[in-house]
């Protein structure tokens, strides 16, 4: 996995290598198990402190998909084929996905390319989904 980070970017860089990590394990770059460079040595290999890569592990941790152990330092803890997220997972990701939703429609975008958006970036990371029909029944 290759982390590019942004240093004029409005995205702070906790958050930059957070989403990376999390797009990479959504991609299969990453599985459950794979380790990831100590806090110290990505600092170092990005040119960044030490603290922002430990804060965007801990946020990581936090969201259930880094285990951090002193011997082991991090490893991934899950990936799509681990299993159902953890319980209130799929409430506080609907909550996410209201307010980005709620952007695409407040700049003008319309359903359909909504949708469609949302349908690319799914198969990018090769995720099986459902197709609707017009009435919104699985065919």
């Amino acid at each position: 996995m290759i982390l590019n980070l942004d240093l004029s970017s409005e995205t702070p860089i906790y958050q930059q290598i957070r989403d990376q990590v999390v797009t990479a394990v959504a991609a299969g770059e990453l599985a459950e198990g794979s380790p990831l460079p100590s806090t110290r040595q990505l600092a170092g290999d990005l040119g960044i402190n030490f603290h922002t890569v430990n804060k965007a592990y801990d946020l990581l941790r936090r969201e259930g998909l880094l285990l951090l152990n002193r011997k082991s330092g991090a490893v991934v803890r899950r990936d799509a084929r681990t299993g159902p997220p953890e319980p209130g997972f799929a409430e506080e990701w609907g909550a996410r996905l209201r307010t980005l939703l709620a952007e695409a429609v407040a700049q003008g975008l319309d359903g359909p390319a909504v949708l469609a958006a949302c349908g690319a970036t799914l198969d990018g990371f090769g995720a099986e989904r459902a197709h609707t029909s017009t009435e919104g029944e699985p065919q």
